[in-house]
């Protein structure tokens, strides 16, 4: 199987709850919290581990919460290569309301990087790249690292491997606006290519044509939008396609993105088609959402979904 390696500079770790009911002012007494890694290309290693593939997970760690997620990965038995991240690693919480079934989600945005360790972290992910390998940067960037954070590191990777991007805010608009030669796979939802777009992309065929043009740009050589709960639009040079999500009872959205990627990039790495492995990731997601908070999936759901997520051209 091709190698892969996924990136995480801000990486977190995950508290999910229950509560009752939210209400302002009170204390509000939450269940025992479950307690995962976290963080985008975590999240990635992880479902890449659940669905029975391997990675190795380059990850920023920073004073004890980083110790403890470092042990919260040893359990899970997720291979990481660890870098010396700023100050504490950070913490996020999701709490669900069981009354109404709502999720409310803190995310905290972690230590400032200075200029220095931004160098010192892509000298560190150069020496990890395996040639021929697949590189996975998924995720928030933690203040300071730069918004062309994903330029740098194509230039850096130089060809020798296989660039997936799947980030949100500055960086991904200055990916649209300038474009990327090296980036082989960029992902974004369905709210972050409307931004983009400045507008509403009611159908499929018109994320498809949004997605298409980016391609034709030179943004990325394959463009992924997820449209929520109705699938995944995927776009290259050959053509363009669609996946549908499986019907399936929604307990938490938390996670599926990342699981959409872990599927898909674990599919190609197999030997999958494209156009197999978006099935792969939309399966993936699928079966995220049918678990709790931080859970990701299940991998007998993600296996028996697959058939469901039927892919047609566009």
């Amino acid at each position: 199987m091709t190698p892969i390696l996924t990136l995480t500079l801000n990486p977190a770790i995950d508290l999910a709850a229950d509560v009752g009911e939210v209400l302002p002012g009170l204390k509000l007494r939450c269940t025992q919290p479950k307690v995962d890694p976290g963080g985008g290309g975590i999240n990635v290693s992880r479902a890449i581990r659940i669905l029975g593939g391997e990675s190795t997970a380059f990850v920023a760690l920073g004073g004890a919460l980083g110790a403890r997620l470092a042990d919260l990965l040893r359990a899970e038995h997720i291979r990481f290569t660890a870098f010396a991240g700023p100050g504490e690693t950070r913490e996020s919480l999701t709490v669900t309301e069981t009354s109404t079934g709502h999720q409310f989600r803190f995310m905290l945005p972690g230590a400032v990087w200075e200029p220095e360790r931004v160098d010192a972290a892509l000298d560190e992910i150069d020496r990890a790249v395996a040639p021929g390998s697949m590189v996975v940067l998924s995720g928030s960037l933690p203040p300071g690292v730069p918004d062309d954070f994903p330029v740098t590191l194509s230039a850096r990777i130089g060809g020798r491997a296989v660039l997936v991007v799947d980030t949100s805010g500055p960086p991904l608009a200055r990916l649209a606006e300038q474009g990327l030669p090296g980036l082989d796979i960029l992902r974004m939802d369905d709210s972050e290519a409307e931004g983009l777009a400045g507008r509403l992309l009611t159908g499929r065929a018109e994320t498809a044509d949004f997605a298409a043009a980016l391609v034709a740009r030179g943004v990325a050589r394959t463009v992924i939008v997820a449209r929520g709960a109705d699938g995944s639009v995927m776009a290259d040079a050959r053509g363009r396609w669609f996946s549908k999500s499986a019907p399936v009872v929604v307990k938490s959205k938390v996670g599926a993105g990342d699981t959409f990627v872990g599927a898909f990039v674990l599919a190609l790495a197999q030997g999958h088609p494209p156009e197999a492995a978006l099935a792969h990731g939309v399966a993936g997601a699928s079966a995220a959402v049918m678990t709790a908070a931080t859970e990701l999936c299940r991998r007998e759901d993600a296996e028996r979904l697959r058939a469901d997520c039927i892919v047609e051209q566009i």
